[in-house]
């Protein structure tokens, strides 16, 4: 017997911000709408959520119909629900985040026209954040190199409008930045965060730092903030002829 309520029930979706190191930017999974409403218009991959079906699989789901990215672990950002947020009704979404080291190649379907990476300063995320007259903040424990001061919005290539996202989707990317710049305190908390490949040096880690935060990093600090406190540890026991080719890996 099915139960009937006297309350009015929003609908559910379910949406996924997918991070990706793109030369000296992050970027993030885009797809061009097919159907109304904002038909040809950017937004994130995502879609209503099936009858009995999970939440992180039907994000898991959409993000497979619409873009071709399979087997990336999911996290929960939040929920979204504001009245307004889709013209077609009430609609709360539950947003997921995810980073991948390298980039993989998309393959749009379902109701993607197009799906492409898109670097994070490209966007148009108003009034919200990326603290466009000033890099954000780095994480806690994480002292910036005084040598630059520039911010994310300088570098923006002079002439060409930024992408206006669908939806408030702007709202969840932000979210979704902030997220993953509390991640990079501490890497070997949530392995949805695939930061790094299994091993890596200094160097490739702290160019994944100052592309996130924004700011130039020196040695030390990245010394200082993941060697010191055992986040990382060498990944082999054999000696290396330089330092700078010595190979770490996350202390899980």
């Amino acid at each position: 017997m099915r139960f009937t309520y006297p309350y009015p029930r929003p609908s559910v979706t379910a949406d996924v911000v997918a991070f990706t190191l793109r030369a000296d930017d992050l970027a993030v999974v885009l797809i061009r709408r097919k159907e109304a409403p904002f038909k040809g218009s950017w937004a994130l991959p995502g879609g209503f959520v099936n009858e009995n079906e999970s939440l992180v699989k039907a994000a898991a789901r959409e993000l497979s119909e619409e873009t071709g990215l399979t087997g990336l672990k999911l996290e929960q950002l939040g929920a979204f629900g504001d009245p307004g947020r889709d013209p077609r009704g009430h609609t709360v979404t539950v947003a997921f985040v995810t980073y991948r080291a390298a980039e993989m190649a998309l393959q749009p379907g379902d109701d993607a026209i197009e799906a492409e990476w898109h670097a994070l300063r490209s966007l148009d995320l108003g009034e919200l954040t990326l603290e466009r007259t000033s890099p954000p903040l780095p994480p806690r424990g994480v002292a910036v190199a005084a040598a630059t001061k520039k911010s994310r919005a300088s570098v923006r290539a002079k002439n060409v409008a930024p992408i206006k996202l669908a939806f408030d989707h702007a709202v969840l990317v932000t979210r979704a930045y902030r997220r993953l710049c509390r991640h990079l305190d501490d890497p070997t908390v949530d392995t949805a965060f695939d930061l790094m490949p299994p091993c890596f040096t200094l160097t490739e880690l702290r160019r994944i730092y100052e592309v996130v935060i924004g700011r130039k990093l020196t040695p030390r600090v990245i010394r200082g903030h993941l060697l010191d406190r055992g986040l990382i540890v060498p990944a082999t026991t054999k000696p290396t002829t330089r330092s700078s080719a010595q190979l770490y890996r996350w202390n899980r």
